[in-house]
């Protein structure tokens, strides 16, 4: 059977993006993953995985089809106090998050066809004052201001959003999760006491690749009540 949709997701090995990634291939959508390694979906019917560093100043791998939505998922965590923050750092979380993100929809974007979407990801950093956030936190905010830009930019012909995020189990975080008492203490800092599920913010990523036809330049907060909700 051919493919209903093809999508480009960068970041599709691990994590968020690849969660996203196998709920798109399992609705028999084809998926180009960019990043450093295959990743699990190696070998997939309908993924392809292009071997890139997102970190890396070269250009990003060529595809020659008709593309249907992009989704950039690269983020970082630099927990470091402002006395600690180099300028390595900033530059180093900047390129990877915000830079890279515009370069990835810059090549792609002729790509795109029928009805299409960009789906990016933010934090729930940019969005809340967090002590030793602030790296990721300029990172990010400048993904906000992205979303909103373009989405104003590419209407009415392409709808852009962006998913911000708090603490999720995924290897990113793994180094924030490795005991039991960083899991019980991540958890109590949100409203809902528990720590997000990558699977659960690839749904509403397919919801805005698919779906969300009348959806464009937000930013979805998917961070258990963190910043929301007074307790």
């Amino acid at each position: 059977m051919q493919p209903l949709k093809t999508f480009i997701i960068a970041g599709a090995s691990s994590g968020i993006g690849l969660e996203i990634a196998k709920l798109l291939v399992q609705e028999n959508y084809f998926v180009y993953g960019i990043s450093r390694t295959p990743g699990p979906l190696q070998g997939t019917p309908h993924y392809k995985h292009l071997a890139y560093d997102l970190t890396s100043t070269e250009a990003l791998p060529q595809v020659n089809t008709a593309i249907n939505g992009l989704v950039y998922c690269p983020g970082s965590i630099t927990l470091k106090s402002v006395e600690r923050l180099s300028e390595t750092d900033l530059d180093r979380d900047w390129h990877l998050n915000a830079r890279s993100a515009f370069g990835f929809v810059k090549k792609y974007k002729p790509l795109l066809e029928s009805e299409p979407s960009i789906v990016l990801f933010s934090s729930v950093a940019a969005q809340n004052g967090l002590p030793f956030h602030v790296s990721i936190a300029m990172a990010k905010g400048a993904i906000e201001g992205l979303t909103k830009a373009l989405a104003a930019e590419f209407a009415p012909k392409i709808r852009v959003n962006a998913i911000a995020p708090s603490l999720t189990d995924t290897p990113l975080a793994a180094h924030l999760l490795n005991t039991e008492a960083k899991v019980t203490s991540g958890a109590l800092r949100h409203p809902l006491q528990s720590i997000g599920n990558a699977r659960n913010i690839a749904k509403l990523a397919c919801y805005l690749l698919l779906d969300g036809s009348w959806v464009s330049g937000q930013v979805f907060g998917i961070n258990g009540g963190l910043g929301s909700i007074m307790r």
